[in-house]
């Protein structure tokens, strides 16, 4: 697929528009997958889609691994997610009478493992719009463009091409602006190209409450969450200033004492780049027999690489996650290690 921007404020996309509104057109189910641990963008860009289909009455289900955070469930469209964990039967029943699969915001596999064998044996149209590096998923049509902010804003330009947002208004202007939001960190990262904020113009103009979605997403958090993260912030975080490089670890233990629920460390890898030269900051977090890492960086230190070199992931340059198998002891031993290998590019 070819790409490119017109006055660096327009996203063209070149694909099949003319297959997909057909195949769209015939369709008589639809199912929208995203990926475990489900953020803003996932939620936000498949519940945009979803309401869009729905305005051609079209059978529309979205599918996610587990349960998203919380302080996303306002989202227009959330309770009609449909949760694998919860019921997978009924999961594998949407994707095998689907006629058009939609893969939104994962890259791999492994994101979506507990239905991957039934979405491979699906002869439905599979279509994939993700903005994550090195994509492995099989489609016939594949939308990956990593330059852009998020999937939800390559959504909108996609929907765009297909002369589908026509049917806008405020509740499908809402999601695209959730998953635009979230996933730049309210416009500090990935958003420095001017057509992110044309989509943002657009989406304004279509009277959503910018305002409101910001108090919803990043001033609703439960008193445990808050709790955790003074404790995390005070007791848990470690600088290492020679490389510019800070870290927070949390056991499983100490998730429990906070009566943890998912999605109350998000965001808590981000506080560690508010101290002066930090450039690297980096999660641990102990669950369920794995320490899963999330991973940021100011400039040009490229944390998916690092991720994928050291922790089994993968990501944005400045953004990215990863796992060890390893006790959380020994991982922040293996992280300090090869932490020493980086000091040329991290400590100038």
């Amino acid at each position: 697929m070819n790409i490119h921007f017109m006055n660096n404020n327009q996203l063209t996309l070149h694909f099949d528009k003319a297959m997909v509104r057909e195949r769209i057109k015939n369709a008589r189910s639809i199912c929208i997958l995203s990926h475990r641990n489900p953020d803003g963008d996932a939620i936000g860009s498949a519940l945009a889609l979803y309401h869009l289909l729905k305005k051609w009455n079209k059978k529309v289900n979205v599918v996610l691994p587990n349960f998203y955070p919380d302080f996303l469930g306002w989202i227009p469209g959330a309770n009609h997610i449909h949760i694998i964990e919860k019921d997978k039967k009924r999961a594998d029943e949407f994707i095998n009478e689907a006629d058009v699969l939609f893969f939104l915001d994962f890259n791999t596999e492994s994101r979506i493992s507990e239905v991957i064998d039934t979405v491979n044996k699906s002869k439905a149209l599979k279509i994939h719009i993700d903005h994550h590096p090195h994509p492995d998923i099989k489609s016939d049509v594949m939308i990956n463009i990593t330059a852009v902010s998020s999937t939800a804003e390559l959504l909108y330009w996609t929907c765009l091409e297909l002369d589908w947002l026509k049917e806008m208004d405020t509740i499908i202007a809402t999601c695209f602006y959730v998953g635009i939001m979230t996933d730049t960190g309210c416009f500090s990262h990935n958003a420095s190209a001017r057509s992110t904020f044309v989509v943002i113009s657009e989406l304004l103009a279509n009277n959503i409450d910018n305002e409101d979605i910001y108090y919803k997403i990043y001033n609703n958090y439960s008193f445990n969450r808050m709790k955790l993260l003074g404790y995390c912030l005070n007791e848990k975080l470690e600088h290492i200033p020679e490389l510019n490089t800070a870290f927070i670890s949390i056991n499983a233990e100490e998730l429990e004492r906070f009566n943890y629920q998912v999605g109350d460390t998000e965001g808590f890898v981000n506080y560690p780049l508010s101290i002066q030269g930090v450039r690297f900051s980096v999660l641990f977090t102990e669950k369920d027999n794995l320490v899963k890492i999330s991973l940021r960086s100011k400039g040009d230190f490229a944390v998916n690489k690092f991720s994928a070199t050291h922790f089994n992931g993968g990501g944005h340059m400045n953004a990215a996650g990863g796992s060890s198998k390893l006790s959380l002891s020994d991982t922040l031993v293996q992280f300090r290690e090869v932490l020493k290998e980086y000091a040329h590019e991290l400590s100038d």
